[in-house]
């Protein structure tokens, strides 16, 4: 059987790049992945085969990388944050499935530091307690099913983890959610905003729900809302587990 391995290969700083991600690139024969993550390991990969695409090409990177498997390569397909969150995984476990490439190509999915994760720890605490994460992207999503997902987080008090909040195609989405999340939440709710978190362009801001849209945010931000508990201390967002200090 061919080997297929899903790298997460997490936010972008060298030292947040798991061992284990780093053994399968190294291992592999083939190395496919959108251009900006190539980018970010071309440094391991050295002089492997390569195979990477644009943006809205992911059906064929994937199917690229199962069919180099299916003959007979080690093959990893490498994906930013956690491969498993809105990444590559299920994408190469379908087409695995659907067109019968389950007798002849290994899938080991590799985990990673998300971009929740990654940016709840420059932000403090944030997601000590119940969270969601919702992407703002229509492409894959109809605007209304992501539209009641935010009412149910707000009306569940969630953390909310904002992916995807904002493009060139919809730059009012963000608004959007913000004004649904504000008929639950109160206008001052702490919010954090992270953007190309762990890169040299890093940038955090605090602000509050009623104002976050004010601040600049696009396709390289995550926006961390916070609960009712959550408040700000010495810059730092914290939400309450319930322990008794």
């Amino acid at each position: 059987m061919g080997k297929l391995y899903v790298v997460s290969i997490g936010p972008g700083r060298e030292e947040y790049l798991t061992p284990a991600a780093r053994e399968a690139i190294e291992r592999c024969d083939v190395v496919s992945g959108y251009t900006s993550y190539i980018k970010q390991v071309k440094h391991i990969i050295g002089d492997k085969e390569i195979i990477q695409t644009g943006m809205h090409k992911e059906i064929e990177r994937c199917r690229a990388a199962v069919q180099a498997a299916n003959g007979g390569k080690t093959v990893a397909l490498v994906s930013g944050g956690d491969a498993g969150v809105y990444g590559m995984a299920g994408l190469v476990l379908e087409i695995v499935e659907k067109e019968g490439f389950f007798y002849s190509v290994e899938v080991e999915v590799v985990p990673g530091i998300t971009s929740a994760t990654a940016c709840a720890s420059l932000l403090g605490a944030p997601l000590m307690h119940d969270f969601v994460t919702i992407s703002l992207s229509n492409w894959l999503t109809e605007m209304s099913l992501i539209e009641k997902r935010l009412h149910c987080a707000g009306d569940g008090d969630f953390v909310v983890t904002i992916y995807n909040p904002k493009s060139k195609a919809r730059p009012d989405i963000i608004n959007k959610a913000r004004d649904i999340l504000l008929e639950y939440k109160d206008k001052n709710t702490p919010v954090g905003i992270v953007r190309n978190a762990y890169r040299d362009t890093q940038e955090i801001e605090l602000t509050t729900l009623e104002k976050m849209c004010e601040s600049v945010i696009d396709m390289r931000t995550t926006v961390v809302v916070g609960n009712a508990a959550t408040y700000i201390a010495n810059g730092r967002m914290i939400t309450p587990r319930g322990y008794k200090v």
